[in-house]
């Protein structure tokens, strides 16, 4: 089985930091995307929950669509928020993105290590991507 590294030169994080991940790992047909803030060139984009939700799943999208997946690979989704006040506000993005194929999902309610008000991580899985 082979394992396929994405985004591991350009990671950038607040202030300019390298980061020493991944943005996503591929193996055996299994896509597993770092957790996307709503960071835009290495900056947290200014925004209520619904904004930030909608940029960091988009991150997270863009990361599916360079590797070659889609919403209808989603298997699983873990969603950081800062504030149990925001549940159902990011439900409502949730719903926007993957009405069509839900995946299975945790939510928990946490710090996070950038000033925003969310994190999204998703699993993917396509068995015609599996490569040996």
């Amino acid at each position: 089985m082979t394992i396929k590294r994405y985004g591991i030169d350009g990671g950038t994080g607040t202030g300019g930091q390298h980061l020493p991940f991944s943005r996503a790992v591929e193996a055996g047909g299994w896509l597993y995307i770092s957790g996307q803030t709503p960071m835009k060139d290495g900056e947290v984009v200014e925004g209520g929950i619904i904004e930030q939700s909608r940029l960091a799943i988009q991150n997270c999208l863009d990361i599916m669509a360079e590797a070659g997946y889609g919403l209808e690979d989603v298997v699983h989704v873990k969603v950081i928020l800062t504030d149990a006040r925001y549940f159902q506000s990011f439900n409502k993005v949730f719903r926007e993105f993957f009405a069509a194929h839900p995946p299975a999902r945790i939510c928990a309610v946490a710090d996070l290590v950038v000033d925003c008000k969310v994190e999204v991580d998703i699993t993917c899985y396509n068995a015609a991507r599996i490569t040996r």
